[in-house]
């Protein structure tokens, strides 16, 4: 058990007897009244995501989940493929609530997955990944004045705000939970 005070994002607990994953968490200290942390929850065996607001002297019943490297093999309709790294097992992460994850994901790239009662439940992406820039608009001559941004594609279909100079064939950095240009890699 821990309080909601130290609740932090990324941490799994048991809230209304189901298993949830903190997305966000906000903590609040009114000037009038107790403190409490909103939370933004993701069930972790369905998908859905709640809003919650606790007390910050609350208790929640914090969970273990385990984690394991898996290969991404490929992703079809409704889920997400991997592999595990020691043992070779196949298993399917249902798509529904971590579509956002899509973008990030690269065939033959190696991934922690999380595991619940032994069922895969999540994907944790780094904190930043290198993605092929696929399509981009052109330079204009003399746009070097400011900081101009353009949109360009990547491989996995993300659209990302770069600097002007990048091009087609570059290498970016992207930030996964903010989706933001980091710096062009050699």
């Amino acid at each position: 058990m821990i309080k909601a005070g130290q609740i932090s994002k990324g941490i799994s607990l048991r809230f209304k007897g189901d298993p949830y994953i903190v997305m966000e968490r906000e903590f609040v200290n009114p000037g009038k009244g107790s403190a409490f942390v909103r939370l933004k929850l993701k069930n972790l065996i369905s998908g859905a995501v709640i809003k919650e607001t606790i007390k910050s002297q609350d208790q929640v019943e914090d969970i273990v989940v385990e984690t394991n490297e898996a290969q991404f093999l490929y992703s079809d309709s409704g889920s997400y493929h991997f592999m595990d790294n020691v043992t070779f097992e196949q298993y399917a992460i249902p798509a529904r609530g971590l579509e956002e994850r899509k973008n990030y994901l690269k065939e033959g790239e190696t991934y922690q997955i999380v595991f619940y009662e032994e069922h895969p439940i999540d994907i944790r992406l780094p904190l930043k990944i290198v993605l092929s820039v696929t399509n981009a608009e052109h330079a204009v001559k003399g746009d070097t004045v400011s900081n101009i941004t353009k949109s360009v594609g990547t491989e996995t279909g993300l659209e990302v705000k770069v600097p002007n100079f990048i091009k087609v064939g570059d290498r970016i950095l992207v930030n996964t939970e903010t989706g933001e240009y980091v710096e062009r890699v050699n």
